[in-house]
């Protein structure tokens, strides 16, 4: 499977010519072009930086072919499409060509008491790669490749390393990162990194940049 990083939180897996895109929303200049190319857009819940509802609705126009997930507070606002767009929680399964998704997870992590916590669910594909949205929860599966968040008005570096401890993966993948300069990136990833606090690899990706998982 190949993951192709997005700005933020957005990432494209690709297989056997079928094209999954997580999380296409306001913050990433490439979420049309990431949509034009998918099969499938799973979102994790409906903060702009993930959830461009503008952007899908048009793309559900213009393409009797695409499938939507997520959250019945995302899938509201796209309406039903004649069956394309559908919601979900934690539990569910679906496939999507030949990938197998499992949702996982119900809440956004806590921001501040003042702010309503958000629906949000987690999506594991293919066993193999599980993207958390904006929580730290800690999915009932194996997982390789975990995509971790790495900056935001909720994010810790101390919950963080806990979080990549308690999922073990064999890789991490850095997203969510628009907050974060190059430098605090790089700080980041040598505190939470193989050499840090969980002791395993951290991976930077540039937007646009893939690797195979």
């Amino acid at each position: 499977m190949k993951l192709t990083k997005y700005a933020h939180a957005c990432v494209a897996l690709e297989k056997d010519g079928v094209t999954l895109v997580l999380d296409p929303g306001k913050f990433t200049p490439e979420a049309e072009e990431a949509v034009a190319g998918a099969a499938a857009v799973l979102v994790t819940h409906e903060h702009a930086d993930h959830f461009d509802a503008e952007l899908i609705s048009a793309a559900l126009d213009a393409r009797p072919d695409l499938v939507v997930f997520g959250p019945a507070v995302v899938t509201e606002q796209l309406g039903e499409h004649a069956g394309r767009v559908t919601a979900v929680t934690a539990g569910d399964t679906f496939t999507v060509g030949g990938f197998s998704v499992a949702v996982d997870g119900e809440r956004h992590a806590p921001i501040h008491p003042d702010i309503p916590v958000a629906d949000n669910v987690g999506y594991l594909v293919d066993g193999a790669v599980f993207h958390p949205g904006d929580s730290y929860h800690v999915p009932n599966a194996l997982v390789g490749t975990l995509l971790l968040p790495t900056s935001g008005p909720w994010t810790k570096l101390s919950e963080a390393a806990d979080y990549v401890r308690a999922v073990k993966p064999q890789r991490v993948v850095q997203i969510h990162e628009l907050l974060l300069s190059e430098l605090g990136q790089k700080s980041t990833a040598a505190i939470l990194g193989e050499g840090g606090l969980t002791g395993t690899a951290l991976t930077i990706l540039a937007p646009g940049e893939s690797l195979t998982v």
